[in-house]
């Protein structure tokens, strides 16, 4: 460790990963904040659920298709860029802390607003009730009913947002801008493929891990273990004292300009791409072979991922079932585990470990996909809980005493209530692999790219209309992934009542 600190170049890898991280942290949580109690208060806003829906897409969005159009929205040529210049005169430059902070926030601050916003929603109606007789308004409305509801899941939500900035991967690859704006997770990679100093590499991981680790290790010891998973369902209006006129006006320009904050570059990407995709298909067959070759190979290691974190989540969901104390502590926090050991960490353990074996290509590919399933798992958790644990306690006393367990339980009890979840479940753990470009970066193969690799070879090479095609195909193949499991999972399910009934179960008995 004495060679991290005498290094002033290691030293100021470290202060910008946390600079960064620190200030992407504040900015996202203030933002998600504010963007709640206007979401909250203006229940009646024009393209709510829309704007809701869209704010979802933090979790799914591959991070390197965001870069592209923030690229397209905010960089040097863009249109944004030159009447900043020319109105403010000001020099806005993408490429260091600025760019890098912007993305952060673009992801994160969405994020924040959904769970701190469903936390909202979550004061019961009484108290609301009770706030509104007494004329709370303003700061006193907050002290009394809006801090309670979201101080318990606060601290949990700055530990993730604070996780993802500090492990942020592409985004610091694409929009860094030098040996100054260098992270942890970029400097490993870089000592691991360019300069081939493991010792370097696995220092620098095993203070990432350290951090990451010890903020987790804190959460979880506080209970502050709160659903940080954004829930798909939002209640109805909430009557509130405070939505007078200043506020309404306020609401709606914070909520319309947020909303052009995050439409504008999936705009910027439908716009370049429609064009640039319709002439890699009718016209570059070369092009073209590139694109489906890269799909291919990233579903080749997306689908498997999915199905590897959705049936790890539900043996972790079993084993908290099972009446022994230690085992269902193991089971509540393991879904930390890869938020306290990043996939770059991760990745770097297993590459060291395995590396004098690691010559085939298809060994790589097994590898991302353990480590893509991995890195989901605490999201597809979060969506198999609750039905999980849904069933009522009499059915499933009644199934202990008709002594049915196993296949016929999961098939009878189980699945009906659950098969909506799965295929949620499995489409959020394949998305987030599909998009994946921390850990192909560092076992793939730039001859064999993936989809986001070869964004990025697209990207780093100026070729700006292949790019544009490559973005919105990888949107496009990311739409038809949750298209195609929510039909799965509304296909072929049962009419009646979504769980077994007692009446079912007798019958089952005594045939």
């Amino acid at each position: 460790m004495s060679e991290l600190w005498n290094s002033p170049y290691l030293r100021n890898v470290i202060a910008f990963t946390l600079r960064q991280a620190v200030i992407s942290t504040a900015i996202s949580l203030a933002l998600g904040l504010l963007v709640a109690l206007a979401l909250l208060r203006q229940s009646a806003f024009p393209g709510r659920k829309a704007l809701l829906r869209i704010m979802e897409l933090s979790l799914v969005l591959p991070t390197i298709v965001a870069v592209s159009g923030l690229v397209a929205c905010y960089g040097r040529e863009a249109t944004v860029t030159q009447w900043l210049g020319h109105w403010l005169s000001y020099e806005w430059n993408l490429y260091g802390i600025n760019g890098i902070v912007l993305a952060h926030v673009f992801f994160n601050a969405p994020l924040a607003g959904r769970i701190l916003l469903q936390s909202l929603e979550s004061v019961p109606a009484p108290r609301r009730r009770v706030a509104s007789q007494l004329g709370l308004r303003g700061w006193w409305h907050w002290r009394a009913v809006d801090w309670p509801a979201i101080r318990p899941v606060l601290p949990g939500v700055g530990a993730l947002v604070f996780t993802l900035c500090f492990t942020s991967f592409a985004i610091i690859m694409t929009l860094g801008g030098g040996p100054g704006a260098t992270t942890l997770e970029v400097a490993i990679y870089q000592a691991l493929r360019f300069e081939f100093d493991f010792g370097q590499a696995a220092m620098l991981a095993v203070v990432q891990l350290i951090i990451c680790g010890l903020l987790w290790v804190f959460m979880v010891r506080g209970d502050f273990s709160a659903n940080l998973s954004p829930q798909r369902s939002f209640s109805g209006a909430i009557p509130r004292p405070n939505c007078g006129t200043a506020h309404r006006v306020t609401d709606r320009l914070l909520l319309l300009a947020f909303s052009l904050f995050l439409l504008l570059p999936l705009i910027a990407i439908l716009a370049r791409g429609l064009p640039s995709l319709a002439e890699v298909v009718f016209g570059d067959g070369k092009a073209l072979q590139q694109l489906i070759a890269a799909s291919l190979r990233s579903f080749s290691i997306a689908l498997p991922a999915g199905a590897f974190s959705v049936a790890t989540a539900l043996a972790i969901l079993g084993l908290g079932t099972i009446r022994i104390p230690a085992l269902k502590r193991l089971s509540n926090l393991t879904p930390a585990i890869p938020l306290m050991v990043p996939p770059i960490v991760l990745g770097t353990g297993l590459f060291l470990l395995l590396r004098p074996g690691l010559g085939d290509a298809s060994q790589g590919l097994a590898l991302v996909a353990l480590i893509n399933g991995l890195m989901a798992l605490p999201f597809t958790l979060q969506l198999l809980k609750e039905p999980f644990r849904g069933l009522d306690r009499a059915s499933l006393n009644l199934a202990d005493q008709l002594g049915i367990l196993g296949w016929y339980r999961w098939r009878w009890l189980h699945w009906p209530r659950m098969r909506a979840p799965l295929s949620l479940a499995m489409a959020y753990g394949t998305g987030l692999s599909l998009g994946d470009f921390g850990v192909i970066a560092l076992f793939g193969s730039p001859a064999q790219p993936t989809l986001p690799v070869l964004l990025y070879q697209q990207m780093g090479s100026y070729r700006v209309e292949l790019a544009a095609a490559t973005a919105l195909w990888l949107v496009a193949s990311l739409f038809l992934v949750f298209i195609g499991f929510n039909a799965l999972g509304r296909s072929g399910a049962p009419s009646g009542t979504k769980q077994l009934s007692l009446e079912r179960l007798a019958e089952m008995r005594h045939a």
